[in-house]
């Protein structure tokens, strides 16, 4: 019996030596190629049931090489793996035919799995059998508000890629205003629906029999006011993909509706007794701890799985801070065209320095605030909300306190022109009168107590303009 033989492309010395180990352990043979090129040439030499292949090679992107494999007489599945995968990388593996892909640092656990499901593919149909179209690419909305290179992202951007390969559905979790709508767009733009309808339902805006019209329609006179039948948007979204938002907000007799149509893709209209069916990809999204509704009876188990096949967790922004530059330059870039907005380092550590309750609809949120109070091209912290650059909840140390008052106040002395000699000398003149004012006004006690040179401290007088 032949000894299926793996190809790994890794550059890492010490990791391509560990996936060998763990081909070895079931019963695999490996071939280890640290370039790129190096692995093109032993994969149009030899046969391999599986390429296990670096994105970060020293000769070439690996997904230059993914092309090659794709094309080639074989087209043995290809597991990517990555260290710093961007969500543009996850997605363009997927659509190139990349059976899966992986984020390091590596779990064992999930490497063995993952080999082991590689390997029951039928060879004949290849890693890109499941992709329809293997000419398509990631969206614009790829490179926007998911961008970034924080390493609570990279496994956000394989479980999205994961997403867009599959018709199954994907339950998008995360705080308010991380992003979830886009996610959303993201995977129904680079599926096999993405020429076809995305309808998008907000579910805890409405009342019950509101929501359960707007979902699933209503006949002529199912209701007062109904005069006419009316489609919703499960038949809006026909062939395409329904999005619905804040799906744990749903009351339990629309919650036993949904979950016929998501077992037996048929339902009713309101008021209606014929039963349609419907084709299309089914993604949610909520705030919610779904897992804990469930616990608490608020949310049906049975329908919490059937939605929880794929599950996206957004992590908020305070979690990714790393990447407040990137998104913010990008936001700015979008908020104001032409003008070449930036951010000031002062700026930038006071972005850094907030908690983003709102996450990153607040930070695009204070960026047109500052966007719009800005004259000129670079955002300085006066330019920010106030919620921002002096928190209501950051008391915090008095010095704390004083440090974002310096901040703002430095901020605006710039503004003004001020020469270094300017500010320093207005920041001693405020020190001496609140020191003053301390010591009622008496600069012997003061100049004792401090340790000061009454002589000096009369000078000082003298030279600031102060009324000693």
């Amino acid at each position: 019996m032949t000894i299926p033989r793996i190809l790994i492309i890794e550059d890492e010395v010490a990791l391509a030596k560990a996936l060998a180990v763990v081909c070895e352990r079931r019963g695999l043979s490996s071939v280890l190629c640290a370039s790129g090129q190096r692995g093109l040439r032993e994969l149009s030499g030899g046969d391999f049931a599986l390429v296990i292949l670096d994105i970060g090679l020293p000769d070439m992107s690996g997904l230059r090489v993914l092309e090659f494999v794709n094309h080639s007489a074989r087209r043995p599945p290809v597991l990517i793996i990555t260290a710093h995968g961007t969500l543009d990388n996850a997605v363009a593996a997927r659509q190139l035919g990349a059976a899966a892909y992986l984020v390091k640092p590596l779990d064992l656990a999930q490497l063995d799995q993952t080999l082991h499901q590689l390997l029951a593919i039928d060879m004949g149909g290849g890693a890109g059998s499941s992709v329809s179209d293997s000419t398509a690419r990631p969206s614009d909305h790829t490179a926007t508000l998911l961008g970034g290179a924080a390493p609570i992202m990279q496994r956000v951007f394989a479980s999205i890629a994961h997403a867009t390969a599959t018709d199954a559905p994907a339950l998008i979790t995360g705080p308010t205003g991380t992003g979830k709508t886009l996610v959303a767009r993201v995977i129904h733009d680079n599926s096999a629906r993405r020429k076809e309808p995305f309808v998008t339902l907000v579910c805890g805006a409405l009342p019950e029999q509101l929501l359960e019209s707007e979902l699933f329609g209503h006949e002529k006179n199912a209701f007062t006011g109904a005069a006419a039948m009316r489609p919703g948007h499960l038949e809006r979204a026909a062939g395409g993909t329904l999005f619905l938002d804040e799906i744990g907000d749903i009351p339990s007799a629309v919650q036993a509706k949904l979950l016929r149509f998501v077992e037996e893709k048929t339902f009713t209209r309101l008021g209606g007794r014929v039963d349609l069916h419907v084709d299309l990809r089914l993604i949610t999204a909520t705030h919610r701890q779904l897992r804990a509704e469930v616990k608490a009876g608020r949310f049906r188990e049975d329908l919490y799985y059937r939605l929880n096949v794929l599950e996206i967790e957004l992590p908020p922004l305070a979690e990714r801070k790393e990447d407040i530059p990137t998104l913010s330059a990008f936001l700015l870039a979008r908020l104001s065209p032409g003008r070449e907005l930036s951010l000031g380092p002062d700026a930038a550590r006071t972005l850094s320095d907030y908690n983003w309750p709102g996450n990153v609809r607040e930070l695009r949120n204070a960026l047109e605030y500052a966007a719009t109070v800005c004259s000129g091209k670079t955002i300085r912290p006066h330019h920010l909300p106030s919620a921002i650059f002096r928190p209501l909840d950051a008391a915090g140390t008095p010095e704390a306190g004083m440090d974002r008052a310096l901040q703002q106040w430095v901020a605006a002395r710039l503004a003004a022109g001020a020469t270094y000699k300017q500010i320093y000398s207005g920041m001693e003149s405020t020190i001496l009168k609140h020191l003053l004012h301390h010591f009622d006004h008496k600069p012997t006690i003061l100049a004792r107590v401090l340790k000061m040179n009454r002589a000096t401290l009369l000078k000082k007088r003298r030279d600031l303009g102060l009324d000693i």
